[in-house]
């Protein structure tokens, strides 16, 4: 597809994502939308970047100009969008953020009257709608047909109240110090403010967004903020959200940052062991560490392993019948409580889960050890298919012989080329990460 990527539409704001190409792509997902609408509402929200402005005043024109009501809510978290589309009973739901990326991109994501993201076949329909000109055009209404949009500001207490209720009632964060970086994004009202109603005392980093200094050397991708934070205010955990507050970083009491598949596991048995975990077994995706698998499998559960995204997470999860899953990155999908990644649910869920074993979190959040595994990003010039690089498949086969798991993918979002490498001998597996990093540089940037 050429607009969307991994997870909806996202570039530069301005140049792939301008102010006509986003009121486009909102005409065309309203058209699609129309033949199954209900209440012919449409929510959107936004994260703290300045070019939401533009987008959100593009994509409220193209919706209305069809005939859609639009209710606009403003800066929130993307999960906080997926629950406030179902709960206010809308048609769907349209979060504008670029997630990680820093400033100068932004994107659009899509979520179903479910809160669920819109599937690949959605996707190409609404792709198919955008680049036909005569359907737009004959879709625009006049009169008393063209649409309406206000705004809503209050819809942050929905949100507060479904984030408390996925904490264990019973428990309080009286007593307890936590360090959050809200990496001055979607969640830098929401995250502070659920915390401190639930008892903890909060240090909070990076809660005054500007437009510009969204995921800036802070935030899930920066997290040595937070680690010197929780030694010099002697926390019990560190928290570091994205811009979009869907994924976290977990940093423990020692200012050690957790392992994703670490968290995973930790959160995985203890719903196992709890009787809470459906459908016997916990989703991942190819990116997750050997380890991982080891532990499930020790603990009598299965691994399963997705496509990288969390939706494709979600797809296996509600094929299987599971309800716990996520991404090694930091998306924890804990899907009794939350659509899709949440920062702040799995956050709840990390703490709720030091309360009840009374453990440290460097201990409790540590249940297994990790094979030496290594990722590495590349910078590229140009996106090659990668089944026509001549001496890649000779290469891959050589790293089989040598029991050295591997995973070679383009960035959904990025011009970048991603290097996953996996072995029992990390000096092995950092001699051939080298010599694969010179081999696809030499290639994709010729």
């Amino acid at each position: 597809m050429k607009l969307f990527g991994t997870d909806g539409v996202r570039g530069e704001a301005g140049t792939f994502l301008r102010a006509d190409v986003a009121m486009k792509i909102a005409m065309a997902a309203g058209i699609y939308l129309k033949s199954k609408a209900i209440t012919n509402k449409i929510l959107v929200g936004k994260d703290t970047r300045r070019s939401g402005y533009m987008i959100e005043n593009a994509i409220v024109s193209g919706l209305t100009a069809i005939g859609y009501d639009v209710i606009e809510v403003g800066p929130m978290p993307t999960p906080a969008i997926a629950y406030i589309t179902e709960s206010m009973r809308c048609d769907a739901g349209i979060m504008i953020s670029a997630s990680h990326n820093s400033f100068e991109d932004n994107g659009i994501k899509f979520f179903d009257r479910h809160g669920d993201k819109f599937s690949m076949e959605d996707e190409k329909k609404i792709e198919a709608i955008y680049f036909d000109d005569e359907k737009l055009q004959e879709a625009q209404v006049t009169g008393m047909a063209i649409g309406k949009a206000k705004r809503i500001d209050d819809v942050i207490g929905r949100y507060i109240v479904q984030l408390k209720h996925s904490f264990p009632v019973h428990m309080t964060l009286q007593g307890m110090r936590i360090v959050l970086d809200t990496a001055n994004g979607a969640a830098y009202k929401v995250g502070p403010t659920v915390l401190e109603e639930l008892g903890a005392e909060v240090i909070i980093l990076n809660n005054k967004p500007d437009g510009y200094n969204i995921n800036e050397n802070c935030g899930a991708l920066h997290p040595k903020g937070v680690s010197e934070a929780v030694i010099e205010y002697r926390a019990d955990l560190g928290i570091a959200l994205d811009g979009d507050a869907d994924r976290l970083v977990v940093i423990d009491e020692l200012g050690d940052v957790v392992d994703g598949d670490h968290l995973l596991g930790a959160l995985g048995v203890n719903l196992s062991e709890r009787g809470a975990l459906k459908g016997n077994g916990v989703v991942a995706t190819v990116m997750s560490n050997q380890g991982l698998e080891n532990y499930m499998e020790t603990n009598g559960l299965k691994l399963w392993r997705s496509n990288v995204g969390d939706k494709h997470v979600l797809e296996i999860m509600k094929k299987e019948g599971i309800n716990f899953g996520g991404e090694q990155s930091g998306h924890v999908i804990m899907h009794d409580f939350a659509k899709t990644g949440d920062g702040l649910v799995s956050a709840l869920q990390v703490l709720a889960l030091l309360l009840e074993t009374k453990e440290k979190a460097s201990t409790v959040l540590r249940p297994f050890k990790l094979y030496p595994q290594k990722l590495v990003n590349l910078h590229i010039k140009k996106k090659v298919p990668l089944e026509s690089i001549n001496g890649l498949e000779e290469k891959l086969k050589a790293l089989d012989a040598e029991d050295i798991r591997h995973l070679v993918r383009y960035s959904g979002t990025e011009n970048k080329l991603r290097i996953l490498l996996e072995a029992k001998d990390a000096k092995l597996m950092n001699k051939r990460m080298d010599e694969m990093s010179e081999f696809f540089t030499t290639v994709l940037n010729a």
